[in-house]
Formats: structure tokens, sequence, C-alpha cells
């Protein structure tokens, strides 16, 4: 341990990776990535991966197969973004956000070799490691230490150039591709396939969902060109059954080498069975090749330990308040199918926040395609994110699509926001009203913060 180690703390490394460039200014480039691994003595060659990517669901499915590796009685790490309310959320050790000390620990030692490359790109007159790359180096050096048996890890951006790319997933995982991210990505699915396929490495085993056409034939021909192996949900795997049950949904899954029936899986809605299909499939995959069958009670003993912070998770009753975290058109339809199958709302009062790389018009028809007349009263806010688009000019969007003034209000601050809401959603005394806050992740992070329940427990 060096000496100034005592200067460090989560805080204070946190605030150094914000100094770089931000999240939402992600490089594509992989050159640097390499380097880094190359001095670092190759930490992205210590454990398989699982690796994960897709427009919804990556984070969901990751937290679906870190728990069914668990069951088995592996270690595991898991690297997902973007974090809810800490930064070491995003890279997780047995089930649980690293220690703090592990954290500032490996971050203490890598540093002086990250200094190496940013002055190596500096000369070269290229931007330094990013915020994004630094974090994704920094998840494969603490994996490497523990040493974990098997990482999950979900792509920030796309896959061909994303930093995670530098690790060769033997299992890749794509989960539905939608439009988002457009400005990046291109527009159409297929192209948006394109970027992600490239994930998939030479004689991987590629578990996709179920996809658009165009993007189904992009992934077929990108595992085909590197001789993957390949199965689709709804081909050779899927959901074969789904009742909803208290807390979640009752399963019976269709796996590549088994079937699965009576799996308590304790999420709501049909994209999260979806997303189980697709976890169960992966977990097959790595675990047997696809040919082995797995223990039935491992995998239910697996999918019934599974959270999903902020994904149509309950925060309090009377009146009850969910938060979800979507933040795209396919994301918020998802999510209101699954909300209006599993609670029995006579009314739902939506508080609704957008960053400024969002679609906000087509979020906000969504919602008004996707809850109707449910969804009569909107509070639009925004979260204390630089990136936050006003609420005010929110509001200016809504009246534009049809919504009366009188059903909007206007929040800047989201805890007078959340107190309107529960005013509006109790009003007629009634008490099967139900608020929603949704439309990004900053803003579920910080709703859940104020509410009261600020992260997971604490990893080793």
């Amino acid at each position: 341990m060096s000496a100034h180690h005592d200067e460090f703390s989560v805080e204070s490394v946190y605030a150094e990776l914000l100094g770089r460039a931000p999240e939402n200014k992600m490089e594509p480039r992989l050159a640097p990535l390499f380097r880094a691994m190359d001095i670092l003595g190759d930490p992205n060659k210590a454990f398989p991966i699982i690796h994960i990517t897709g427009t919804n669901g990556k984070t969901s499915t990751a937290r679906m197969i870190e728990c069914g590796l668990l069951a088995h009685d592996l270690r595991t790490g898991r690297y997902t973004s973007p974090h809810l309310t800490k930064v070491t959320e995003r890279i997780s050790v047995d089930g649980a956000p690293v220690s703090d000390e592990t954290f500032v620990r490996i971050w203490d030692e890598i540093r002086p070799y990250l200094d190496i490359v940013d002055a190596e790109l500096t000369a070269a007159g290229e931007n330094r490691l990013t915020y994004f790359e630094c974090l994704t180096i920094l998840a494969f050096a603490i994996f490497a230490d523990q040493p974990v048996d098997v990482a999950v890890m979900e792509v920030g951006l796309g896959g061909i150039t994303d930093a995670t790319n530098v690790g060769d997933g033997q299992v890749a995982v794509i989960t539905p591709i939608s439009l988002d991210h457009t400005e990046l990505l291109g527009d159409t699915t297929g192209l948006i396939a394109q970027e992600k396929s490239g994930i998939i490495k030479e004689g991987a085993f590629v578990i996709s969902a179920a996809q658009p056409q165009d993007a189904a034939q992009v992934i077929l021909e990108a595992a085909r060109d590197k001789h993957a192996d390949f199965r689709f949900e709804g081909v050779e795997f899927g959901v074969e059954a789904r009742t909803v049950a208290v807390g979640g949904q009752m399963l019976d899954l269709q796996g590549l080498a088994g079937r699965y029936p009576g799996i308590l899986l304790p999420l709501h809605g049909e994209h999260q069975a979806q997303n189980a299909a697709v976890a169960l499939a992966a977990l097959e995959a790595f675990l047997g090749g696809g040919e082995k069958e797995l223990n039935r009670e491992l995998v239910q003993e697996g999918f019934a330990a599974v959270t999903s912070p902020g994904r149509l998770e309950v925060m309090r009753t009377s009146p009850t308040i969910v938060v979800d975290a979507a933040h795209n058109p396919a994301g918020i339809a998802a999510s209101a199918a699954a909300l209006q199958e599993s609670f029995a709302f006579s009314k739902l009062v939506v508080v609704l926040g957008v960053l400024v790389e969002k679609d906000a018009e087509e979020i906000l028809n969504s919602i008004k395609e996707a809850y109707g007349d449910e969804a009569a009263e909107l509070c639009l806010t925004q979260s204390t994110s630089p990136r936050a688009i006003p609420a005010a000019e929110l509001a200016e969007i809504a009246v534009d699509l049809g919504w009366d003034e009188e059903d909007i209000h206007i929040a800047e601050k989201l805890d007078d926001a959340i107190e309107w809401a529960v005013e509006r959603a109790e009003a007629n005394n009634d008490l099967a009203g139900g608020v929603l806050i949704t439309g990004s992740i900053t803003l579920v992070g910080e709703a859940r913060i104020l509410l009261g329940r600020p992260g997971e427990k604490e990893g080793a």
C-alpha cells in the first residue's frame, strides 16, 4: 500500500473520474484500453467473461445471470452502468458493490499506469482516458485482484468500440435492440445491431433476445462470420408461460438444454420474463455449452434472489410510489404494460424528468400512448444533472403534444414534484392511486435517496 493512500476516498476518486470526459462523451476507440491492459499485465484475460449488449434490459439481465452464477457457487464480478446512487454499484463482487476499501486500493495501484497511458495519448494529440474508460480498466483490475471465477460485463454504449470490448466474452448476450442513442449508433435497428454485434468474438456463443428483422439478420451474419454458436429467443428458447404472482411472476422457461417450470421471478412485467429467458440461456451456454441441463433447484434459487433497483421498484405504499428507470420509448412501453398488469391503480400520477440527449417528444408520446387516460396528470421535473431538460421546457413540449395545461404541473425540484404527485394521487380519498417516477436514471437515483432507499448492501 502506498504512503499517500489515505488521501483517497471513493468520493475523491469519483471526483477525479468526473473531471475527465463525461459519460455521454464516449470515445470510439480501443487502442488505449489494450495499452492499459498490456501495462497492467492483462487483467482482461484473467477470468472468463459473459458480455452483454442491447438497448434495453442489459442491467436486469446482468443481475439475473449473476444470481444464477452465485447459485452455482461461483465467485462473480458484475460491471454495469450507470449507477443509481454510488459509483461502486457499477463494480460488484459476489453480488454486492465492491467495498470502498478495495475500490480505492486498486485505483491507487493502477493510477500510475493510467498516467503513462494519458501521457502517451496527450503526446499523440489525443484525448486522455475518459471517465468510462478509467472505470472499465478499474473494473478489470478489481476482478483480476479478487480474483473472480467469471465476470458479467455490460457494455457502456454500442459494442464494437466500447471500452468493455477489450475483454473476450465467451458468451455474447444481446438484449432487445430498439432506437436509442441514434446520433452515435445509427438510425435503424439494423445499423445499431452492427455496432452491438461487435462484441461477438471468434468461437463465442451468442444468445440473443427476439429482435427486429434487420437486427436479427445482422447478428446472424456476425455470428456466422465469427464461427460462433447462436441461439435466438423464440426459436431455440423462450418464455413458455407466465402468470402474475405476489411481488412478481411465475415463469415456465424453455432453455437450450431443458425445460425449467415454476420459476419465481420477483420482478414485474413481460419484458423481465423475456430477460429471464435470455439470462437462463446465457447460463446454460456458459455452464454447459448449451448442451447440459442445469439443476432446476439452483436455477430457481438464482432467479428467486434477483433484485433490480430502480426497475419498477415500489418505494412506498398508500399511495404506492413506483420508480422506473425507463428512458427511451421502448422502455416506457414495456414498463407501462408491466405496471398495468401488476398494479391496479385507479389513477396514476406520472412524475417525469428527461436528459438532454434523449428524445423528450418521443418519450412523452410513449407515455400518452401507453397510459392514455390512466395517467391524466403529469408532473414535469428535472434531476440535478446538468444534462436535465428544464421542467418548463418539457411542459411546453407536453402542451404541444395535446396535454391540457391544467393537467400539467411544473416542479423544478424533485422533492416538490413528489409531494405534489402524492397529494394528487390521494385527492379523491382514493386508496388505489399511484405515483410513477420515470424518464431518466439520474431522476430515479435521486428519488430513491429522497424516498429512503439509498442503494444496496455493501460488498466484500
